[in-house]
């Protein structure tokens, strides 16, 4: 290698990319198809369209992994080793809109609201990469750990069963639901004495569901979890790097082998198809949904800065005021891309950063060849049918570990905060949580408060991302600086 280039543009022999993009591609697979199956499902679309999801999530991580480690014009894209994937900081905000408008409505709502967030993250770029200051260790810690609290109710439902639908805790009890249907139809016929049954008359589900927390269910969720934990406790190297992808690899067999898993839809799903946009219709654009999808991705844009300037550092690139922006912008680029391919906001992928500093290997052209095989594997419609065919009860071993360790990331990253001589931080920790915890505890606090103030405030990460940042200015000031931001990065490249 010529010594006039840096290791972050040196070009590595194709098989060696091809070899190390691959890797980076394993790493993050597991977290990447999370959030498709996550939304996908709150939205109650066919399997197919679920599919679909995953598709266009992969083909959007492998696009905008492209524009951001390989650049695009002097707007776009950090020029650094960098992959690029669905942030969980913006499911719960998107669930909530899913609950509470199901089918093509709500795909329509999540993915204007995307594309107005992504179009603004772009504007305010600039901004943000100023703004490091008020977003120190014990702000940043505190909402990423609501963030992996949160999404644990996630993965304890795909384990034991939603708590609404066939697989909710009681349902109706049969003989009563016949006894009302035979009513409602006498009721109905005509010459009938009987009084109308009233208007959205239901009976309470009362009655055990034999579906729920079934004990196969919950032996192959242990199953998936233990393998994950011996893997990454005996393996080395790569391998414990893919420990969450293995886990679910060994989990969907057992189920195949147990009649849990079929590959009907794997079999009827083409081989390669293309990605197009507003599948699901044309996006609607509701201000408040956007406001609060700009909230979100002002936390990513601020914990991606702190990210982009750990990476300068593990691999001697200096990461100056010009090169931030492009990245941030690209951050918001990729969310705007992502809402208009039908997917989701994006962010550099922490366990990919720390992958950059346990391979040593800081060549920016391995995560072009990984945002390649993405983008490769986006057309590929029978890998997303394989992934959508998995068991809920599979992906619930795994969303333990995937959304217990960003958690665990918030708790590493306040486990650097001075709560000896600073007690202020206890209350500003203690108040956010308990105040990001609000929604996950009682979810109908809002029903006496105005409706266009609901989907700001039915997000406990939300809620706590402000409180935080509100506490921290009224008992500390605005006194962050870049060191902590690099120093909170560093800590969170294993979530």
């Amino acid at each position: 290698m010529s010594s006039t280039i840096h290791p972050v543009d040196e070009h590595l022999p194709n098989g060696k990319l091809a070899a190390l993009g691959l890797q980076h591609v394993l790493v993050m697979y597991a977290g990447a198809v999370a959030v498709p199956l996550i939304v996908g499902r709150a939205l109650k679309l066919s399997p197919q369209d679920v599919a679909y999801l995953i598709s266009a999530d992969l083909f959007c991580c492998g696009l905008v992994t492209l524009i951001q480690s390989l650049g695009a014009t002097q707007w776009f894209g950090i020029r650094l080793p960098v992959m690029m994937g669905v942030t969980f900081a913006s499911v719960a905000p998107m669930v909530a809109m899913a609950n509470a408008n199901p089918g093509e409505l709500g795909a329509q709502l999540i993915f204007g609201s995307i594309i107005g967030a992504g179009i603004i993250s772009i504007l305010i770029a600039p901004l943000v990469s100023r703004l490091l200051r008020f977003f120190p260790p014990v702000v940043t810690g505190t909402i990423i750990a609501v963030i992996g609290i949160s999404l644990m109710r996630i993965g304890i439902n795909w384990i034991f069963g939603n708590p609404f639908g066939p697989t909710a805790p009681s349902i109706v009890t049969p003989e009563h639901k016949a006894w009302l249907d035979a009513a409602t139809a006498a009721a109905g016929a005509p010459g009938s004495t009987l009084p109308a049954i009233p208007k959205d008359l239901a009976l309470l589900p009362k009655m055990p569901n034999p579906k729920y927390a079934d004990l196969t269910g919950v032996g192959i969720a242990a199953l998936v979890l233990v393998s994950i934990m011996l893997i990454a406790r005996y393996a080395k190297g790569f391998l414990a790097n893919i420990s969450v992808l293995l886990g679910i690899v060994i989990g969907g067999v057992v189920a195949t082998a147990m009649g849990l898993m079929n590959f009907d839809k794997v079999g009827k799903a083409a081989w390669f198809d293309v990605i197009t946009p507003f599948h699901f219709g044309m996006p609607v654009f509701e201000p408040v949904l956007i406001l609060t999808m700009t909230l979100v991705m002002i936390v990513v844009m601020i914990e991606s800065t702190g990210m982009f300037l750990a990476l300068g550092e593990m691999t001697d690139k200096k990461v100056d005021q010009a090169a931030l922006t492009r990245g941030l912008r690209t951050d918001g680029l990729g969310t705007l891309i992502g809402g208009i391919f039908n997917t989701f906001p994006y962010t550099s992928f922490s366990q990919n950063v720390g992958l950059v500093a346990v391979t040593g290997v800081k060549s920016r052209f391995v995560c072009v060849a990984g945002g390649l095989i993405l983008v490769a594997l986006g057309l590929l419609p029978k890998m997303a049918a394989l992934i959508e065919s998995l068991p809920t009860v599979v992906l619930g071993g795994a969303g333990l570990v995937m959304f217990g360790m960003v958690a665990a990331t918030g708790i590493r990253i306040l486990g650097n905060v001075d709560f000896k001589n600073n007690r202020f931080n206890a209350m500003i920790v203690a108040i956010s949580i308990g105040i990001g915890m609000i929604p996950l505890i009682a979810p109908n606090f809002k029903q006496w408060m105005p409706h266009g103030l609901h989907p700001l405030i039915e997000s406990g990460i939300l809620l706590a991302s402000l409180s935080a940042v509100a506490l921290n200015l009224f008992f500390n000031g605005a006194s962050g600086d870049n060191r902590d931001a690099i120093e909170a990065a560093k800590q969170a490249e294993a979530h």
